[in-house]
């Protein structure tokens, strides 16, 4: 055998005891067991680090007899073994995840004693996420709707708004930058920075205090702002008239600047009268201050929102109304002049007429199960006055019977003839004219 073959053959050994050594005599990593008080839903093969880098993972999780989570992690070395005094936090890499948790391993300094294989960090030297439900869950019921209501208003206002959010997005790093020079500024005057958080504070504190008025400022805001955006297309209109409108104000203002010439005459003449102006506007300033109301009054009678109620709306349909009423006032002035003499009948009995309508509903007020009921019972000429005995006698029921005939034997009795004849003689009534067919002398017996 030559020598470059013995050389070749050693080398070959060399590297098969390397590779034995690499996958039988494992990676120099040491376990530790992590107590937690809940395991914040970390799951096998989750990261361990330190500093922000991967020093090993997580190797499973299990649950001790007090209900606590027992996390059994690999740390890889150089960063093993630890040593006393490390402490380790559960969190979150992003909160857009649900599995997405590792340890956070802060060593133990390197003069302390190290820890054995297998050791056990106790709860007091770890720390549990708090996942945003639990929070949550400290809030109250109308605190968590606010804050929905809150979330679901951000949605529906940036719904629609990516391509105006992309194209702000080019604005971030200036901004980020901005800030960090900021902070950098802030952070180099301690003194200021710490009286800032002071006087921050204090003003938290008072505006606290004045949480309800704070409420409904944001409130009428609210309102405001709703009002003013309603507005939109008006406040559009009005800017885009704004240009052509300060053009002409231009033009104005130049040939009133010629104007005010004539007006210096105009005043010098005036100076003589307006010396009884300012008693006149001393004696009209009570009269204004009165009309207030008047005014306030004509100007909603005039103008006021909604359709068909005010006098704007009543002079733009007045002439539809004028068309209409040009046929409709003639024959109504035509059929109140040939209703006249019905009116004048008719009007005497209003007494009688109201009376009826007054008393009709007595006699159907009874109430049963069945509903309402009425008793009729009619009856006529059932008594008659005897003069000499001053009382009201039967009348036998063969001469009753008239009173319920047709005809001529109907009682026409005047107006107000169904009471007592008042001392004034004012009832029964009958009209000068003598055209009311009725007869006077038909009264109640009695005095």
């Amino acid at each position: 055998m030559t020598t470059a073959r013995a050389m070749t053959l050693g080398a070959l050994v060399v590297a098969a005891a390397l590779v034995a050594i690499l996958l039988l005599g494992g990676n120099g990593a040491h376990q530790y067991k992590l107590v937690f008080q809940t395991a914040g839903q970390l799951v096998n093969d989750n990261d361990v680090q330190v500093g922000g880098r991967r020093v090993g993972s997580v190797k499973d999780v299990q649950l001790t007899a007090n209900n606590q989570a027992e996390i059994t992690i690999e740390v890889d070395k150089p960063y093993a073994p630890l040593h006393e005094g490390t402490t380790a936090v559960i969190r979150a890499t992003s909160l857009s995840g649900v599995a997405n948790r590792y340890i956070a391993l802060s060593p133990g300094p390197d003069n302390a004693p190290k820890l054995a294989d297998g050791a056990v960090l106790a709860a007091d030297k770890t720390t549990t996420i708090v996942d945003l439900d639990q929070l949550f869950n400290t809030l109250d019921a109308p605190t968590r709707k606010g804050l929905a209501d809150t979330i679901q208003g951000f949605a529906t206002w940036y719904a629609g708004k990516g391509l105006q959010a992309n194209a702000a997005g080019r604005y971030f790093p200036p901004a980020l930058s901005s800030t960090r020079n900021v902070l950098e500024k802030l952070n180099a005057d301690q003194v200021a920075l710490n009286t800032l958080v002071q006087d921050t504070s204090q003003v938290v504190t008072t505006l606290a205090r004045k949480a309800p008025t704070l409420t409904d400022l944001v409130s009428n805001a609210d309102t405001t702002f709703g009002a003013i955006a309603s507005e939109n297309a008006s406040l559009s209109q009005a800017l885009s008239l704004l240009p052509q409108t300060l053009r002409r104000a231009s033009t104005t203002f130049v040939d009133l600047r010629l104007a005010l010439d004539d007006v210096d005459k105009l005043v010098a003449a005036s100076k003589p009268a307006s010396k009884n102006l300012a008693p006149f506007l001393a004696t009209l300033r009570p009269l204004l201050t009165e009309s207030q109301p008047t005014i306030a009054q004509l100007a909603k009678l005039a103008r006021q929102p909604g359709p068909s109620n005010d006098l704007t709306d009543l002079l733009t349909t007045s002439p539809q109304l004028s068309n209409v009423a040009s046929t409709s006032f003639p024959n109504a002035v035509t059929a109140l002049k040939d209703s006249t003499p019905v009116f004048n009948f008719i009007r005497p009995y209003s007494p009688d007429l109201v009376g009826w309508l007054r008393d009709f509903g007595q006699g159907a007020s009874n109430y049963d199960a069945n509903g309402h009921f009425a008793r009729v019972a009619p009856v006529f000429n059932a008594f008659k006055y005897d003069a000499p005995s001053n009382e009201l006698v039967p009348v036998p029921p063969a001469l009753r019977t008239p009173g319920l005939e047709n005809g001529a034997s109907i009682v026409q009795r005047c107006p107000g003839a169904a009471i007592q004849r008042p001392a004034d003689g004012s009832a029964p009534w009958q009209d000068t004219g003598g055209k009311l067919d009725c007869q006077a002398s038909i009264v109640p017996p009695g005095p």
